[in-house]
């Protein structure tokens, strides 16, 4: 198999849906959203992104499954599967917030060995293959040093459709706010991983996630030095619905922060 090649026209796939996305953004009409649910919006140029990746996808590696948000198309391989979101970030492109991207990853068995974040706006590519390092564009990335959570920029993601656990996330963040540079919410779990691997910012913590907002995203986390785990420090982070991503060195304080606030709120 022939990965480096795979990692090339997967990058090209992520472009042309990138460039795409662009182009519906400057006349986008707010008339064209659907609500798949309470503040769950989808638009056509999500579904019609994901059929261009989709498309293309199958002809680069045929024997793969596919594992979307749009659900395009959804038949599950025992072997490879390609996990997609074409849009992440779709309510900062409804309100024209630049920050949203196309994010594609492979999953080979149980781990993810590619992974490609298309950011449209600035249009960086991202992306990494399992064990080759992270870049963007042509740029190896690497996560930030920050030593401690004291000297950390943090990213998270509130919660907008799902307020079961709303007291726990106010607690940790009111924790965090204290105990950090401070914390950012940007819209798009693939840009804060992205924006971690790159060492925009130092961490990111979210629950209530897809696979397809994280998959890409995680590898590219790892292949640039930084460390992922779920909330209570384990691997379910995939499927799991909870993530937390930093850059190694300040991943012990903030997941201690988040067992102990997370279970006693």
């Amino acid at each position: 198999m022939n990965y480096p090649q795979i990692l090339e026209e997967t990058k090209a796939v992520a472009i042309k849906a990138g460039l795409f996305i662009e182009n519906e953004r400057k006349n986008f009409d707010l008339r064209n959203v659907e609500h798949k649910g309470f503040n769950d919006l989808v638009s056509y140029v999500d579904k019609e992104a994901e059929q261009i990746i989709v498309d293309q996808l199958s002809k680069i590696l045929p024997e793969a499954g596919f594992i979307t948000e749009e659900e395009t198309r959804s038949d599950v391989s025992d072997r490879f599967n390609w996990i997609i979101d074409p849009l992440d970030g779709t309510t900062n492109f409804i309100h024209g917030l630049p920050i949203f991207a196309v994010s594609i990853g492979l999953q080979h068995m149980d781990q993810i060995i590619l992974g490609v974040v298309y950011e449209v706006n600035t249009r960086a590519c991202y992306h990494a293959l399992k064990g080759d390092g992270a870049y963007c564009n042509q740029n190896r990335i690497y996560v930030s040093p920050a030593p401690d959570l004291n000297s950390s920029l943090l990213a998270t993601g509130f919660p907008y459709s799902s307020f079961g656990k709303i007291d726990s996330y106010l607690a940790v963040m009111k924790s965090l706010m204290q105990k950090t540079h401070g914390l950012r919410r940007l819209g798009s779990a693939a840009m804060d991983l992205c924006y971690v691997a790159s060492g925009k910012v130092d961490g990111f913590f979210e629950y209530n996630l897809k696979p397809y907002d994280v998959a890409a995203g995680l590898l590219i986390v790892q292949e640039a030095g930084g460390h992922i785990t779920d909330f209570k420090g384990g691997k379910d982070y995939l499927f799991g619905g909870e993530i937390i991503a930093t850059n190694g060195a300040i991943h012990g304080e903030l997941l201690e922060e988040l067992k102990n606030i997370w279970k006693s709120t």
